[in-house]
């Protein structure tokens, strides 16, 4: 008997809800927003339900579906999710729920708003779950189309600017990984992730390179290193990394909150999740050839988009930069672990600590910077569009429950031990310091300069004498203290007990660590 499809399922649920408020029509649009939820929830529900069947003792690829689909392209249905990929499920269902929750203000063209946020979670899925690159980058592109419309629809003031250079960047990041893959293809005859790993681990892909393809005077190993550009290339602008990440303050700033909660909770994790699934096990060799510039990226986008978060006066910008901030540990995790450990027990169990820290601050950084995008949305609410650090001044005189679970989130965010920030943190810093220690020290000085902005909101926003003008600002509802207790639960009980998501990872590191060991 064929086991269900639960990942063919799960990418379906939201794309039945889609169409389902796409046939409501414009007459019965105030369901739109309700039948999203539900459909999230029931999406929600069904990643747990994976969670508990999971066997977190197995690095193997788990729930697997494949079916022959155009053997002439080389394309297969085949899907499967190891722990990196149940974390992101849970992720993404979790952060499109969050998003649906705080968007309450959409009161124009609700129904096709929420049939794009749906569609944008049906290619969220479809990337975390997808084996194939041909099926894979089917839904890569399919989540940027929502999230273009997304911003260009609902945006503020400069959104047409914003939606079009994300637009433009994401673009032309995934042509350079499109041509990059039809040039794998070319010479292998596969799209499949684990058969590409396989060969790649095998010392294959070099020599399957210089049978099929000769370009002017490249040797195999500059046309492997040329083809590695490619797709760095296009996991680089998704994260974002420094210097490709100019497209992302815009469209953080401009697109209406509860998108940028799916932008920067779900949709950045995309390209740190490329790096894993395709680019360590597919191109470590390329990856240590340039290691050391590469290291240098990952701590210029640590520090430099600190200091970028404290030159701003505008919270999303400030928010907008930290998310960049906090997703350079992660890059300066991935490109440390592809360091050469040889027989050294030592710098193996580094490289362990550096992945499940990587992995952890994923998800950390997705639910915490999701949830201070939402306390920006609930404060433009009461402000009347204001966001400015110049604006406020005392406000939790008036609004203490607000400010008090705010804080905890900043607090989070700055990485305050006994919080969910904390750990992801201290483990990528674990690995990286015995690894390039160089680099781990530079990067000091992005948390240093975290906690300075971080401190700053506080202080601006929160303490110091109450600006009259919100004298009478109310605090949170029951409704959206009910709404925000999971998200601030979540925060304390995986700074508590970090084993919720380390114990279904740990043996997906410890394979791709194998696999990356010489």
């Amino acid at each position: 008997m064929k086991a269900f499809p639960f990942l063919s399922v799960l990418t379906a649920v939201p794309l039945v809800g889609a169409i389902a408020i796409l046939a409501l029509g414009d007459r019965r649009k105030d369901r739109a927003r309700p039948i999203a939820l539900a459909f999230s929830l029931i999406a929600l529900a069904m990643t747990f339900v994976l969670y508990r069947r999971f066997d977190s003792a197995s690095g193997e690829l788990q729930f697997q579906e494949w079916h022959a689909w155009i053997p002439s392209l080389g394309a297969e249905y085949h899907l499967g999710i190891d722990g990196l990929g149940l974390v992101m499920l849970l992720l993404s269902a979790l952060v499109v729920t969050m998003s649906i929750a705080a968007s309450s203000k959409i009161r124009e063209r609700e129904e096709v708003y929420f049939s794009l946020v749906l569609f944008l979670q049906a290619g969220l899925f479809g990337t975390f779950t997808a084996l194939n690159f041909f099926h894979w980058f089917i839904f890569w592109e399919l989540s940027l189309i929502p999230a273009f419309f997304l911003i260009q629809l609902w945006g503020g003031p400069r959104r047409a600017a914003a939606a079009t250079q994300f637009l433009v960047y994401t673009m032309a990041g995934s042509v350079a990984l499109l041509l990059a893959f039809l040039a794998l293809f070319q010479c292998t005859g596969t799209f499949d992730f684990p058969r590409l790993a396989e060969l790649a681990q095998g010392g294959q892909l070099v020599p399957a390179l210089a049978a099929h393809l000769t370009w002017h005077s490249f040797t195999p190993e500059q046309f492997a290193l040329l083809l590695f550009g490619g797709v760095f290339l296009g996991f680089a602008v998704k994260v974002p990394l420094i210097p490709f990440h100019t497209w992302l303050p815009a469209a953080y700033t401009e697109a209406p909150t509860a998108t940028t909660m799916l932008l920067t909770g779900a949709m950045s994790k995309m390209g740190v999740y490329g790096f894993l699934r395709i680019v360590l096990p597919i191109f470590s060799p390329q990856l240590r050839t340039v290691l050391t510039p590469l290291l240098w990226l990952g701590v210029c986008t640590v520090v430099l988009s600190a200091f970028a978060a404290l030159a701003q006066k505008d919270l999303k910008r400030i928010l907008a930069y930290s998310s960049i901030n906090h997703l350079g540990y992660c890059m300066l995790g991935i490109f440390t672990s592809a360091s050469l450990t040889g027989n050294s027990v030592a710098l193996t169990t580094a490289k362990v600590a550096d992945l499940d820290g990587v992995i952890l601050q994923m998800f950390n950084h997705g639910l915490t910077a999701a949830t201070l995008f939402w306390f920006v949305a609930l404060l433009e609410t009461r402000s009347g569009g204001l966001r400015s650090l110049n604006d406020f001044g005392g406000i939790r005189k008036v609004t203490p429950v607000f400010s008090g679970l705010m804080g905890i989130a900043l607090f989070s965010s700055l990485g305050l031990p006994g919080l969910n920030g904390f750990i992801g943190e201290f483990l990528i810093f674990r690995g990286v310091f015995p690894l390039a220690t160089w680099a781990a020290a530079l990067a000091l000085i992005g948390l240093l300069v975290t906690a300075i902005f971080i401190l700053g909101i506080l202080q601006r926003v929160f303490s110091g004498p109450l600006n009259e003008r919100w004298s009478n600002m109310p605090d949170l509802t029951v409704a959206e203290r009910l709404a925000l207790l999971p998200p601030i639960g979540l925060m304390f009980a995986l700074g508590i007990f970090p084993q919720l998501v380390l114990g279904i990872i740990n043996s997906t590191v410890i394979r791709l660590v194998q696999q990356v060991r010489y």
